[in-house]
């Protein structure tokens, strides 16, 4: 099996997902012209969140996002504001699929959606594929080229991107805490994890702000990143861009730190792992504070906050869409599991309030 095997591809349409064929393609007409007749639709098979599908016609290719079925959180799912960051970034930061259209009229299949241009390369999950035969100095590599390429965004001209009246900075990490305070208390189920002290925590221990204004991803992850098939180390392509806004760069930090785990993490917390951040050869968190201080400039003297902000950021996402499972609103068996990854994420926090985690 080559590379090539490797690419991320769509599959069947889980069911209680499916689009109105139909009605995509008269809508799309005016945007595709006569390749919109001959659409056809699967869905790609990762993400828990937004839905994404391959549209195709002939030799051409899109991906469309739409919500996910049922969600009670329409600012944690805007897609509107991810077309406009993307056609924003698309002349200044080389990895974001270019949009092609933005679709508001919910009559075509029930909700906000739009077309971007499709990236076609190698995902990585949970493991690493070991037809890649990677090296630990080669998973080394390709982890710290996935966090340089953040540093990238993170130097993004706002006002070259025209970005410089997105979103509001000022206040940023309090409006953060306290929107994922609310969410949390709109999501719990009678079976959920407490999470009353860890909200307190992050109110008390709030630092002052970084004093830098970023574009943020909001959602960095290895699963959203695409690399190149015939130069695995090389990304080439930043997905999911739904949450991103801008605001302080170490929150975006502290978020994509919430999902790495490491070797000397606990058992708990690295069986509840998304991406293979725990391999030999990978960079702690530790030397990825470091690497992201030395490039940037910004220290990052409050890592506890911005590690126990990011932790628990997931476990208000993984509760959000295990609310949507335990009311009915999805089918997908997937979903079910959250509920034991927000234990194990609540535990992270409680051991860095505890002071027994700092890094």
């Amino acid at each position: 099996m080559g590379t090539t095997d490797l690419i991320d591809r769509p599959g069947a349409i889980r069911e209680g997902e499916e689009l109105d064929l139909d009605a995509l393609k008269q809508h799309l007409e005016p945007v595709l012209g006569a390749q919109a007749a001959n659409l056809t639709v699967k869905q790609f098979p990762g993400g828990h969140s937004n839905l994404t599908y391959l549209l195709s016609s002939g030799d051409e290719q899109w991906v469309l996002r739409r919500p996910p079925f049922g969600s009670k959180v329409k600012s944690a799912h805007d897609m509107s504001r991810e077309y406009r960051i993307l056609s924003a970034l698309k002349s200044v930061f080389p990895y974001g699929p270019v949009p092609v259209h933005f679709c508001e009229d919910h009559s075509v299949i029930g909700c906000d959606f739009y077309l971007m241009n499709y990236i076609e390369g190698l995902v990585i999950r949970r493991d690493y594929p070991e037809e890649l035969g990677f090296s630990p100095a080669q998973k080394r590599q390709q982890l710290l080229n996935f966090f340089d390429v953040l540093g990238e965004l993170h130097s993004v001209d706002l006002v070259e991107a025209g970005l410089d009246n997105f979103g509001k900075p000022a206040g940023y990490v309090q409006r953060q805490v306290d929107g994922w305070c609310k969410r949390w208390v709109n999501s719990v189920t009678p079976d959920a994890v407490n999470c009353d002290h860890i909200m307190q925590w992050l109110q008390d221990n709030m630092p002052a702000e970084s004093g830098k204004a970023s574009v943020i991803h909001n959602d960095y992850k290895l699963d959203n990143v695409i690399f190149d098939v015939n130069d695995p180390l090389k990304v080439i392509g930043v997905l999911d861009w739904e949450m991103s806004t801008v605001g302080d760069p170490l929150m975006d930090l502290g978020c994509t730190l919430g999902y790495w785990t490491q070797t000397d993490d606990p058992d708990f917390f690295r069986a509840s792992r998304t991406m293979p951040s725990d391999v030999e050869g990978a960079p702690t968190r530790a030397e990825i504070v470091a690497r992201f201080q030395e490039r940037t400039g910004l220290s990052v003297a409050d890592f506890p906050f911005y590690f126990c902000f990011g932790l628990f950021r997931l476990t208000v996402i993984g509760q959000q869409i295990y609310y949507r499972f335990y009311h009915g609103h999805t089918k997908d068996e997937r979903f079910r599991g959250f509920l034991t990854k927000s234990v194990a994420l609540q535990k992270m926090c409680d051991l860095i309030i505890k002071g027994e985690l700092t890094t």
